[in-house]
């Protein structure tokens, strides 16, 4: 057996300096920000079209399978994930709930690689079929009319359930085609829409006669080019008509006058078929817009009368829209929001009827109109979810079925009484409730079985506060098996994102309870740069505070250490998209604080705006580049730019999609190059591009199980645990 550990043990060496010995091409940029001199060794890595670049990220990438191949137990998560899967049988999600009480929803069982639409009348009428995208055939499909692997990334029904808009995307590319079909019939239309992203820009919202709809057009949607989501427009789409024929209601080319820039999204809201009003928004990187108005008959007639309902500097977000009055949440002097009341003719939001004012240790989170009155949803640190019921000026506190991390509402509107809240935590599976005021009562409504995972029962979940370097209390939620010892030992994953103002809200992640069945620790710190303690909380991880964000991972690290739950070689820090800035600058600047780090299409080059590098319209969040002031945050956040020769930095996987159309996957590319030149430790570092992904979403379940699984793997790995290591052979 000592044999055969040394043979594996040689193997990996073995790999490892053949991947030395393939280092990425470099041609050194030089470039002078602000009287600063700044040395790019890889800025060549940046043009995708170079063979000699994509042939690197391809020979990393293959290099990267056959090292994680190698891993015992690599697959456990996959297997279990799918063995979950068996037990429940199937799923549902994304649900639409129409006024005259059709449901809609995705719903994909056991076996099957994505999921279908279905529909039903009322919660306990009969399931039907309504579309199986592996049915699909691209209009964009290939001379030999073969089919495409298509995965549904958003429904949305006519008003009146009679029509429903299916968007489908592929390979991650998130950009979708729409069809329309009618919902008695099954008919599919003929025509197909192509050029837009509605499942995560704009939607798609029905006119009041249910004859069409709005959605964004992307006149550009190649990945690589430098006008890609740029000048987007608001279209208006009559079914049956020829989709190329654009109707643009909304847009920096059409309406001129409301001097629109070209990075941002100008979306059409709509709330209700009756309303008079139409709502045209114009979508960012940040939570306050500019939004303007028009008569419904004036757009549906060709009119481009636009009229301001409100600036960002009303802080003003997630309105409503009922007849003449407008709801809407408010950040105007209060971080922590106050739920507000205006109209259409006053348009007051700085000084507006306050219904229910801000709170002081809870964040309101979100609202839904009822006839009986105003729900909303408050949270404390992002994590403890509170319900209550704004009625004829009285707020009334709703005692839930059981304590949640997380609330979500759903309602039909203001005319109806019907109210459903799903309730969800760190570890307790999520259910769905329909509550009844009269009685004061919850009454379970689940359209998929609640499972029982006796393996999880000895899971608990700790919510603490960890002071930061400057003295700032940090949440952080802690998630163990009971009988864990304090003894230093215990492999911790930390999950951190920290940006945009997004709460790292609990949910049933069975991905972390699987990593404490194997005796870990799962640790989500809620940085500075999300949302959990309201707006102060996202000022104060933007721009040139940045620092705070990182500081804040470390801090929760070093309080883990502190306390003997784990040491510096038993932790693995782990972030997505823009928690590549966390991950990645906690790594470079205190690299023997951990033992791995992973990240997921992460932002590692902030100072490259250019080149599709990341959205211009983050410039909000991150920094503009051409100020001298914003340029030096932007610096001092990029991770690549802080990978220093001679540094013994973590065990590292950076993980990408080629089909990302957020960030760029050179970003990932070119750190890893870096890395590799640079680091003197004997850690692995890997780069794994998803030849068939993107930003991470709208791929197939399996895909993403498979994918968590080489990340779980490559830490357990990395961290010691006995299951991923060679074994010895007892009875040698």
């Amino acid at each position: 057996m000592r044999n055969k550990i040394f043979i594996i043990t040689l193997f990996f060496t073995i790999l490892l300096k053949a991947q030395l010995n393939d280092l990425a091409p470099s041609i050194p940029v030089t470039e002078d920000y602000f009287g600063v001199k700044i040395v790019d060794e890889y800025r060549n890595l940046e043009n995708l079209q170079d063979p000699k670049v994509t042939n690197w990220m391809k020979a990393q990438s293959g290099f990267t399978t056959s090292i994680l191949n190698s891993i015992p137990n690599k697959n456990y998560y996959l297997d279990k994930r799918l063995e979950f899967d068996k037990k429940q049988g199937y799923s549902v999600f994304d649900l639409k709930i129409t006024s005259n009480d059709k449901y809609f929803y995705l719903k994909r069982n056991v076996g099957e690689r994505t999921a279908k639409v279905y529909y039903r009348n009322g919660f306990n009428g009969k399931e039907n079929l309504l579309y199986d995208p592996t049915n699909f055939i691209s209009s964009k499909k290939t001379a030999d009319g073969s089919k495409n692997n298509f995965v549904i990334n958003l429904i949305s029904p006519s008003w009146d359930g009679s029509k429903i808009a299916i968007s489908l995307t592929q390979g991650g590319k998130e950009l979708s085609e729409v069809i329309v079909m009618d919902v008695e019939t099954k008919n599919i239309y003929p025509q197909a829409i192509i050029n837009t992203n509605p499942s995560n820009i704009g939607g798609i919202k029905w006119l009041g006669d249910n004859s069409g709809f709005f959605y964004i057009y992307y006149p550009i949607v190649d990945l690589q080019s430098k006008d890609f989501r740029k000048n987007t427009q608001s279209i208006l789409y009559r079914i049956g008509k020829d989709p190329k024929e654009l109707n643009d209601v909304f847009s920096s080319t059409n309406n001129a006058d409301l001097k629109i820039s070209k990075t941002e999204y100008p979306a059409i809201l709509t709330f209700n078929p009756e309303d008079q009003y139409y709502i045209g928004i114009l979508v960012d990187a940040e939570n306050y817009r500019k939004a303007f108005f028009i008569d419904k008959k004036d757009l549906l007639q060709g009119g481009k009368d636009w009229k301001l309902l409100y600036d960002k500097d009303s802080k003003a977000f997630s309105i409503r829209l009922s007849e003449n009055d407008i709801y809407f949440l408010s950040g105007y002097n209060s971080p922590n929001y106050k739920l507000c009341k205006t109209n259409i003719t006053t348009k007051n939001f700085k000084e507006p009827e306050v219904l229910v004012p801000e709170k002081k240790d809870e964040v309101i989170k979100q609202y839904a109109l009822t006839k009986d009155g105003i729900y909303y949803v408050t949270a404390k640190n992002g994590v403890e979810a509170k319900l209550y019921l704004y009625q004829n000026g009285k707020d009334i506190s709703i005692k839930l079925p059981y304590v949640s991390g997380s609330i979500d509402l759903q309602s039909k509107g203001k005319t109806f009484s019907d109210i459903w809240i799903n309730c969800s935590g760190w570890a307790n599976d999520e259910q769905r409730f329909k509550y009844d005021l009269s009685t004061n009562t919850f009454k379970q409504e689940n359209l998929a079985p609640i499972i029982e995972y006796p393996e999880f029962k000895d899971i608990v979940v700790e919510e603490l506060s960890v002071k930061s370097y400057d003295g700032i209390e940090v949440p952080l939620s802690l998630i163990y098996n009971k009988s864990i010892k304090r003894n230093g030992k215990n492999p911790v994953l930390l999950d951190c994102y920290g940006a945009f103002g997004e709460s790292a809200t609990p949910f049933f992640a069975k991905s972390y309870l699987l990593w404490v069945n194997q005796g870990g620790i799962v640790a989500i710190p809620h940085v500075r740069g999300g949302g959990e303690k309201g707006a102060q909380w996202h000022i104060d991880g933007q721009k040139n505070k940045k620092p705070n964000t990182w500081k804040d991972l470390i801090a929760s690290a070093e309080y883990l250490i502190d306390k003997k739950f784990t040491s510096p070689e038993k932790i693995a820090i782990w972030g997505a998209s823009a928690g590549g800035i966390a991950i990645g600058r906690a790594m470079t600047e205190k690299p023997e604080l951990f033992k791995v780090a992973i990240v997921e299409s992460g932002v590692l080059n902030t100072t490259r705006f250019d080149n599709n590098g990341i959205q211009e319209t983050s410039m909000k969040e991150y920094g503009n580049p051409n100020d001298s002031i914003e340029f030096k945050g932007l610096l001092e956040m990029d991770s690549y730019q802080h990978i220093k020769k001679g540094k013994k930095y973590p065990a590292t996987l950076i993980c990408a999609g080629i089909n990302d159309p957020r960030i760029a996957p050179w970003q990932s590319t070119k750190f890893v190059a870096k890395l590799l030149t640079n680091s003197t430790s004997k850690n692995p570092i890997l780069l794994n591009i998803d030849y068939e992904g993107g930003h991470g979403g709208d791929i197939p379940v399996a895909q993403r199980y498979s994918n968590l699984s080489n990340i779980f793997a490559f830490a357990f790995w990395q961290l010691g645990h006995p299951d991923y290591q060679p074994k010895k052979d007892h009875k040698k």
